[in-house]
């Protein structure tokens, strides 16, 4: 199959990527011996946001392989490239071990000396040791997951046999539960424990939505821009953008139902424990960050992606996809700040350089993984199924 166009695409964005992200990287560590507290404060932020990137590919991939369709496959190998990113973002997760003094609370000996309720908490579960291996059992499941399926995809492709899309199937729906399971605990321990005393019994699945939200966005701002070049511009037409778009545009609703769920959860109750989490947003610039997510996070995207148009016409889905991308940073940040800083609105200039950096080495890896495979999947019927006439000339 040719695709020297898109290798040579993929060098171009891992040049600019690694430049940019080199660049950043120096300016961030200048910036850690400055500032520690915000350098690991900016650091989580970058984190979450580029592992809900990794983590979302890996969700789509098995829902992929549990449900099919020509969308899948178009964006199948660009999928199995982020999965196997994890790797590489648990290497990255050191430095959040390195700063939980600086990020969690219930790290405070004093903090915790002061709360009866935090002091039984650390004791059964919020502890350094236990944190740690929490999280190095979600890395093994992730993980584990991802090299599975890549590895049986990229068998496929060598040898033709049909019995791994059946593999595939069945152990992705296994691997559903684990990623569920795996995503709302850490969801729980990277992020709600910020504020230990608070919680949500419904703050896993808002990231899990978030981390399918994420990937659509990538995935559909990439596979718009890629189509130009062959061997993707001989099968990518009008209704993959448009199933894509549709997903995009489900992931989106879905996200801000179960976010707009959890508000009206706790605003309605109105328990001390619960609703401080929306009080610290209610002032000191807050409100403002609030309506530019509920605008341009979905107000905006939701009612251009109800157009069919919109979401057939790829530099329109492209924009609209880099828009999600950026607002799930703001998102990111209108999350996590106010809970370190006790409702003050703080920003620093290491906020926009360190994501710079992580993003660098992301897709230095992602665009690796991309140029090591064909763009598109090797004698896997279900794909070859949906070609037809020339596209099918092109694919073989």
């Amino acid at each position: 199959m040719k695709q020297e166009a898109v290798n040579q695409y993929m060098d171009r964005i891992s040049g600019r990527a690694v430049t940019a992200g080199a660049v950043a990287a120096v300016v961030m560590v200048i910036g850690l011996f400055l500032d520690s507290s915000a350098f690991f404060e900016s650091y989580l932020i970058a984190y979450l946001f580029w592992i809900s990137l990794s983590l979302g590919c890996l969700a789509i991939l098995m829902v992929h392989h549990l449900v099919g369709g020509g969308w899948g496959f178009v964006i199948r190998r660009m999928l199995e490239a982020g999965a196997r990113t994890l790797p590489v973002m648990a290497v990255l997760f050191i430095p959040v071990i390195m700063g939980m003094s600086d990020i969690f609370e219930w790290t405070d000996e004093d903090v915790v000396a002061g709360n009866y309720i935090l002091q039984e908490k650390v004791k059964y579960y919020l502890n350094e040791p236990f944190f740690i291996m929490r999280s190095a059992i979600y890395f093994v499941i992730w993980i584990g997951l991802a090299w599975l399926l890549t590895g049986w995809s990229y068998r496929q492709d060598e040898n033709g046999n049909l019995m791994l899309n059946r593999s595939m199937r069945i152990f992705s729906g296994l691997g559903m539960v684990l990623y569920v399971l795996a995503s709302t605990f850490a969801a729980f321990d990277w992020i709600m424990s910020l504020d230990p005393i608070w919680f949500s019994s419904i703050y896993g699945p808002i990231f899990i939505v978030a981390h399918f939200l994420t990937a659509f966005a990538m995935m559909s701002a990439l596979i718009a821009w890629m189509s130009r070049y062959e061997p993707l511009s001989g099968v990518v037409r009008e209704k993959h953008f448009h199933d894509l778009g549709n997903l995009l545009f489900a992931s989106l609703v879905l996200w801000a139902y179960v976010a707009f769920s959890q508000f009206i959860i706790i605003w309605s109750g109105n328990l001390p424990d619960t609703i401080s989490w929306y009080l610290d947003r209610s002032a000191n610039g807050w409100p403002m960050v609030t309506i530019l997510l509920a605008l341009f996070h979905f107000v905006i995207p939701f009612f251009i992606l109800l157009s069919r148009f919109s979401k057939q016409k790829a530099r329109v889905l492209m924009a609209i996809a880099a828009g999600i991308l950026l607002f799930r940073f703001l998102d990111l940040f209108w999350l996590i700040i106010p809970t370190i800083h006790d409702g003050a609105f703080a920003i620093h200039w290491l906020y926009f350089v360190t994501p710079v950096a992580m993003g660098g080495i992301w897709f230095l890896f992602f665009t690796r993984m991309v140029k090591s495979k064909s763009i598109l999947p090797l004698h896997d019927a279900r794909f070859e199924g949906l070609l037809s006439g020339k596209e099918a000339a092109i694919h073989e």
